[in-house]
């Protein structure tokens, strides 16, 4: 019999636990949603603990329905919400704080000193990032003035400072492990994407003690062991850990320069492979870590954009015109057009490749004649007019020719979105019929990691199943739909 991974996705909304086979095949899931919680306007926390009690939840869960399963498990496979981070306490993993997330705002002061202080330009040299309050450092040094005596404790070594994937890491291992991953680390602007290592003069630019971070390490290397809290009997390794974007990029095969992935998550990231050495972009899109494998690193464009699904989820949650994200495409497909309605959800400002923090969403092109479908149909239609912003601008600064994009996430299981970014971007976009894909990018890095497979080429002739949606809009009326919102965004701005 086959051995079977175990995986954790820790996403921004939900931690799901899932079990594949070894050829990548999805057996079963099981999701456990955390409360978001909003502090003040424009924060964003998560509860760590909750988080990790979820997650274990979530395994035992999922293994008492798979109870074959238990005993027959090669290894666990993290992935994770990328830049939100935890401080804990060394000796018990105990958070010491609320976790804060990604979309938190509440770095946006500093960042701007800082850019105002000329500091813009060195920092994307080394990290390839922009100063801006999604990556986590800004938000870190807030924590540290607001909190001195978890600043305190940081510096004694008391506390310790991680991303999710460490945070988790940690408490499964009980301690004994404390270390992150290139696709994570690098995306907290204290890390160098040139010497693949933590910067000295970034941490001391935030005033972030060094050692309170932890060691980097492959996303194929081991991650010490783990008996899930108690649940299996016997511990397995932890192998394949990687920050959800990247995993998602990895497990899309897009190994090669030019391959590109849209995730369709509550926010979106667009990544696009351009190879060994880091190119730089000069129209907002940042230079990331798409892996490193074999002590190579592979670099990637990406384009943040910071409200995709969770524009449907403030729909349905604070504005209640729907009760299900599932109707969105019924509704959307109930009227002919826009209306002229353009929805713009620049709700934590605009992201690549604008950088706007300071923007506050809206809708405009409003009359006596919208309708609920209207707005709706605006929120999707958003969707595509970002992704095609990004794209647009990755392949020009990158210099290459794109004819196809892989999609996954959730959103991917949407036809009128699917066809609508077609149409707009006149590619053909992959939709994977697996929303799983950062689960299953994680998976593959601990595949590769446990020595079932050894080389790309191999995880490239593993089965891949999507739905191809081509253009079909005539290219004049996509053209006058992409016209209307780029009128929309100016408003805004």
């Amino acid at each position: 019999m086959s051995k079977t991974i175990l995986a954790l996705d820790q996403s921004t909304s939900a931690t799901k636990a899932l079990l594949f086979d070894e050829s990548g095949q999805l057996l079963d899931k099981v999701t456990r949603d955390h409360q978001q919680h909003y502090p003040q306007p424009g924060w964003v926390e998560h509860d760590a603990e909750e988080i990790y009690q979820n997650a274990l939840m979530a395994i035992r869960d999922l293994l008492e329905k798979h109870p074959a399963h238990k005993e027959n498990l090669l290894c666990l496979s993290i992935t994770n919400q990328r830049e939100t981070f935890v401080v804990f306490d060394r000796e018990s993993g105990t958070p010491l704080y609320h976790a804060i997330v990604w979309q938190c705002r509440r770095g946006e002061p500093l960042c701007r000193k800082l850019i105002e202080a000329g500091h813009e330009s060195q920092v994307a040299k080394i990290t390839g990032l922009k100063i801006d309050t999604y990556f986590p450092a800004s938000k870190i040094t807030w924590l540290l003035e607001a909190e001195p005596e978890i600043k305190k404790r940081l510096i004694s070594g008391t506390a310790l400072l991680g991303t999710i994937d460490t945070y988790l890491i940690y408490r499964l291992t009980h301690g004994a492990v404390f270390a992150s991953d290139h696709t994570n680390a690098c995306r907290t602007l204290l890390y160098d994407i040139n010497t693949l290592n933590w910067h000295d003069d970034l941490c001391a630019l935030f005033n972030i003690p060094r050692h309170a971070l932890p060691e980097i390490r492959e996303s194929a290397a081991q991650f010490g062991e783990t008996d899930c809290g108690g649940l299996l009997s016997q511990p397995i390794s932890i192998c394949g850990v990687m920050g959800d974007s990247q995993a998602a990029l990895f497990a899309q095969r897009c190994f090669q320069a030019g391959g590109a992935k849209v995730t369709f998550g509550t926010g979106s990231s667009v990544l696009l492979n351009v190879g060994e050495i880091p190119v730089r972009s000069a129209n907002g899109i940042v230079t990331t870590i798409g892996w490193v494998y074999d002590n190579k690193p592979t670099y990637a464009f990406e384009g943040i954009i910071n409200f995709t699904g969770a524009t449907i989820t403030w729909m349905r949650d604070q504005l209640e015109l729907i009760s299900d994200t599932q109707e969105t495409a019924t509704l959307a497909q109930s009227v002919p057009d826009n209306g002229g309605v353009y929805l713009v959800p620049a709700f934590i400002g605009l992201s690549a490749p604008y950088w706007r923090a300071d923007v506050q969403g809206a809708i405009v092109g409003l009359t006596p004649s919208s309708t609920r479908a209207h707005v709706i149909r605006a929120a999707l239609e958003s969707i595509a007019y970002q992704v095609r912003d990004v794209l647009t601008l990755m392949a020009q600064d990158a210099g290459v020719s794109l004819q196809f994009v892989q999609a996954d996430g959730g959103a991917v299981s949407n036809p009128f979105l699917m066809q609508f970014t077609a149409d707009l971007t006149r590619l053909h976009i992959h939709a994977s019929t697996l929303p799983e894909l950062s689960a299953l990018g994680a998976v593959f890095s601990g595949l590769l990691g446990m020595k079932v497979y050894t080389s790309f080429d191999q995880l490239e002739a593993l089965p891949a199943n999507f739905d191809d949606y081509q253009p079909q809009m005539p290219d004049e009326k996509a053209e006058r739909y992409y016209a209307g919102w780029e009128t929309a965004v100016k408003r805004v701005l």
